[in-house]
């Protein structure tokens, strides 16, 4: 099972006189990832490196900034990895403080300052949401709100035609249960359809 963080946690370390922020936050995909990364930039110019890490719905990438390759982002996604997490992106900030590491320190450092940052982490169950689309006669509106809000399905949007037609979003692990209590509630008469490709 796979978790993502309910909030952000922080490291701060200092190994050989050069200075490691660490960060491990929610990030649901690349864009905002590379939000958070440029706010980073920006909030310290003066850093040497600002590295980072990114798992999120089953992608990863990972960036060394300036490092010798594989030094720092690789081992950053490792920990996050291990951890079991995904929705999250982790960051490294580095101020050099001028003694070289050597690659083995590089990598040890930034492993470290994730490692150290999700020591204080609350982890939680990630659950992954599907949407799904059907249509109804309009004498079943009134029941099938009402499943939806009692199953806590979320109502994406409500169409008014010939039928009623619904798109919603639901728990993975839920929705076939759901869709068989929609089924039995509109009696045969739903008729599933299919989002539409962007």
């Amino acid at each position: 099972m796979a978790f993502t963080l309910a909030q952000a946690v922080h490291s701060d370390l200092t190994i050989k006189k050069s200075r490691f922020i660490g960060a491990v936050q929610p990030a649901g995909d690349r864009a905002a990832a590379l939000q958070l990364v440029a706010q980073l930039r920006a909030d310290h110019p003066a850093a040497t490196h600002v590295c980072w890490a990114l798992l999120a719905g089953g992608h990863s990438a990972a960036n060394d900034d300036g490092e010798p390759g594989g030094t720092a982002g690789r081992p950053m996604l490792e920990v996050l990895r291990r951890q079991e997490l995904d929705g999250v992106l982790a960051t490294v900030v580095r101020y050099y403080g001028g003694v070289k590491l050597g690659a083995g320190g590089l990598v040890r450092a930034y492993t470290d300052a994730v490692a150290q940052a999700l020591l204080g982490a609350s982890k939680v169950p990630l659950e992954r949401m599907v949407e799904l689309v059907f249509d109804v006669p309009y004498a079943l509106e009134g029941g099938v709100r009402r499943e939806l809000q009692s199953s806590g399905a979320q109502l994406l949007g409500v169409a008014h035609g010939d039928t009623v037609q619904f798109a919603i979003s639901a728990k993975e692990g839920a929705a076939d249960a759901l869709r068989v209590r929609l089924g039995e509630i509109a009696h045969g008469l739903i008729r599933w359809g299919h989002l539409p490709v962007s």
